[in-house]
């Protein structure tokens, strides 16, 4: 066996002795502490962690399962244990507008974003032919009031068949059940092409225009039952003026859309997010 690389995303009430009881647990086992970051929210006294080490030879993913059990028990930690060299996978859920999903292919073949895609999903059929050149499984499911609870089954169905970490909707224009939302509650990320909480709903950007609004931008956040207000992972924003149109507005957004999908996407396949609440605690 090889040393191997993981990290411990972790969160639970804050006590005395958890950093100490971890890196003594560790250090135990001659592990090597490859990174650090913590945070401590006082209002609802929550501490955060994200502690990157590496293993010694011969010590594998079982062991380090079991060493670290008596501490997460101990301190009724919320954990996540990220194996580096394991590829997470995920499933693109996409529509028409096709652009999120094909910076997330391109950021995976150029090793950017270490993931895998097991899948892609859509209720149209014009991705299929991006699918094929990615080589990548396709599902065409139409969405009808009548069907919608089968697809999602279908959905559920597949996560479970590839063993997907996290399902991704890149602009998938479909608004998903409230039973699904919270069954994957933590593992869908939506893009919405507005800068949350501001112009929900239908034309976000001819929203803003209309509104004479200098920054537009996009958010990234966790999919929950309260349609677009999830916890939110990843924004950005560009400036505009009265000289843009509606259109330039859209053009605009689309990269922004792209860039902030991706980001949100790799900040949570690297464990760098954690829920608190309706809030979320990132670290970069």
């Amino acid at each position: 066996m090889t040393p191997q690389d993981y990290v411990l995303s972790l969160s639970c009430d804050d006590q005395v002795g958890i950093v100490a009881a971890l890196t003594t647990e560790l250090a135990a086992h001659d592990c090597n502490i490859t990174g650090s970051a913590q945070f401590w929210d006082r209002g609802p006294n929550r501490f955060f962690m994200r502690l990157g080490f590496t293993t010694p030879d011969g010590l594998d993913r079982a062991r380090v399962d079991r060493a670290l059990q008596p501490i997460i028990d101990r301190f009724s930690m919320q954990t996540r244990l990220l194996d580096k060299a394991v590829k997470p996978r995920i499933i693109i859920m996409v529509s028409k507008f096709d652009h999120a999903m094909l910076h997330l292919l391109y950021q995976i073949r150029v090793g950017w974003l270490n993931a895998e895609v097991a899948a892609i999903v859509s209720n149209h059929a014009d991705a299929e032919r991006i699918a094929a050149y990615e080589q990548v499984p396709f599902h065409h499911w139409p969405v009808t009031k009548d069907n919608k609870s089968d697809q999602e089954a279908k959905l559920l169905d597949l996560v479970r068949e590839t063993g997907a970490d996290l399902v991704v909707l890149a602009r998938y224009m479909q608004i998903l059940s409230d039973k699904l939302s919270t069954r994957l509650f933590g593992k869908i990320i939506n893009i919405h092409h507005s800068f949350l909480p501001s112009f929900k709903g239908a034309k976000p950007y001819h929203q803003a225009h209309a509104r004479g609004v200098k920054l537009i931008g996009a958010t990234a956040h966790y999919v929950t039952p309260d349609l677009d207000e999830g916890p939110i992972i990843e924004q950005e924003t560009a400036r505009v003026t009265h000289r843009d149109t509606a259109d330039d507005f859209v053009a605009q957004g689309r990269d922004i859309e792209a860039l902030v999908l991706s980001r949100a996407v790799k900040l949570h396949l690297e464990g760098r997010v954690m829920l608190n609440g309706s809030n979320t605690v990132v670290f970069d």
